[in-house]
């Protein structure tokens, strides 16, 4: 389930106490007088309940709209579901996308275009209150599809005692604080773990770890006209090479190629790993093995000068059917969903993902969990979501992870042949 993991957000099964939602009128049935929202996501039993405690709200509020849940577990099959729905025109009204997916359906059409519901006085939310950089891949010819329900920025997060352990007596979120969180800083740091035994770092090869090696350190990926141009980009290939080299030497690993018991997660709380790339879920990791937050921390990537960079931001999103039978009563369900009251009841008391709308910082920063936890945010407003170009194309982003760069870490080819390789797979899946 680590795909699950890396390209979605998971929600913690807490008892929250559910505060009123804004309460507006709605279109409704001629038939009944009641209007039905169909909608689905995917997730665990307990992160269900959280949802239905939404639905229950939210009728309560709406009495002329019933909402009809209808969820699926698995992510893989979640998808195809839904696929094979919006092909047979039986889709929800409303559904979860991820980021993996979106792209493809805006580019078939089957998305209901939500600018002029956001423009409406009385929606709760506008596109201003989320970053354009994240709802970016849901973009079309100007018009907006779809917009994240929740994020995950892929951030650093790392063990002090692994560090201490290796002789390292720096602290890297103090050093990022200061503009001193250079690459070559971290490198020293993995490389004085590997020499203690240790493991330096461990990453997910998906988008947004082979996009952030290369825009954290000044490289491009795809140019402003939609080019792949990473191949021929020497930031890019430089990048690329620093860090080939060290998952060739042992000193960073990939983690979907870790055996279970030796897996990122087991070596991160049982301090043999210094360094773990990915999303605020890290926290309940920490947690669920009952080890002291105390003992970690989180940091953004490193760069050549020390200052801040993007990089990637896992996300998850919210659409609505172009098919939709009532789009008046599935826009009061989407916005009030993505509304800040929505994503308080969804997100408060959790250590699983960040809020996607501006304006509920505080919930992050006020958090009792690492000591930099508050840093995610600007880490979530500094990020970027995969390019619309290559998520649009159908598991494009997995044949490149896949099929290229871990033959590249693997030491099986070279950088410039793998650069090669995807700039020409590119090419050729956005012309067809």
């Amino acid at each position: 389930m680590m795909f699950l993991r890396r390209t979605t957000l998971t929600l913690a099964a807490a008892a929250l106490a559910v505060t009123g939602l804004a309460a507006c009128s709605s279109g409704t049935d001629s038939s009944s007088g009641e209007a039905t929202v169909t909608w689905s996501t995917w997730g665990t039993p307990d992160e269900l309940r959280v949802f239905e405690q939404f639905n229950k709200q939210f009728m309560e509020n709406h009495p002329d709209i019933k909402v009809v849940f209808q969820p699926t577990a698995s992510y893989s099959d979640y998808h195809s579901k839904l696929n094979t729905q919006l092909t047979s025109h039986t889709a929800p009204d409303v559904f979860y996308v991820g980021d993996d997916r979106v792209a493809t359906l805006v580019a078939n059409g089957v998305l209901e275009s939500l600018d002029d519901h956001l423009a409406n006085e009385a929606s709760p939310i506008g596109i201003d209150d989320f970053s354009e950089n994240i709802y970016r891949v849901a973009q079309k010819d100007g018009l907006t599809y779809a917009l994240p329900n929740d994020v995950n920025p892929d951030a650093m997060w790392y063990d002090k005692e692994a560090l201490a352990a290796a002789g390292i007596t720096e602290d890297p979120a103090t050093l990022a604080d200061e503009g001193k969180w250079t690459t070559e800083k971290f490198f020293e740091m993995t490389s004085k773990l590997k020499g203690a035994g240790l493991t330096g770092a461990a990453y997910w090869n998906y988008w947004s770890t082979t996009n952030s090696i290369i825009e954290s350190q000044g490289g491009k990926v795809y140019d402003s006209a939609g080019k792949y141009v990473a191949n021929s980009d020497p930031k890019s290939v430089e990048a690329l090479e620093q860090w080939a080299k060290r998952f060739r030497s042992g000193e960073v690993v990939v983690a979907d190629l870790m055996p279970a018991g030796q897996d990122a997660d087991t070596l991160f709380v049982t301090h043999q790993l210094g360094f773990l790339v990915q999303g605020r879920y890290t926290v309940a990791t920490i947690q669920g093995a009952g080890n002291s937050l105390d003992s970690y921390d989180v940091v953004r990537w490193p760069s050549p000068d020390g200052k801040a960079t993007p990089f990637g931001v896992a996300s998850s999103f919210l659409a609505i059917n172009k098919d939709a039978k009532d789009k008046s009563a599935a826009f009061q369900f989407f916005s009030e969903f993505l509304s800040k009251e929505g994503q308080k009841l969804r997100l408060e008391n959790s250590g699983n993902a960040l809020p996607s709308i501006h304006g509920l910082d505080d919930l992050i920063k006020n958090a009792d969990e690492v000591k930099h936890i508050g840093s995610l945010i600007e880490m979530r407003d500094n990020g970027f979501a995969n390019y619309a170009v290559e998520a649009a194309v159908p598991d494009l982003s997995n044949t490149i992870a896949n099929d290229h760069m871990l033959p590249l870490y693997q030491g099986k080819i070279s950088v410039q042949q793998a650069l090669d390789e995807i700039a020409k797979l590119v090419a050729e899946k956005t012309q067809q």
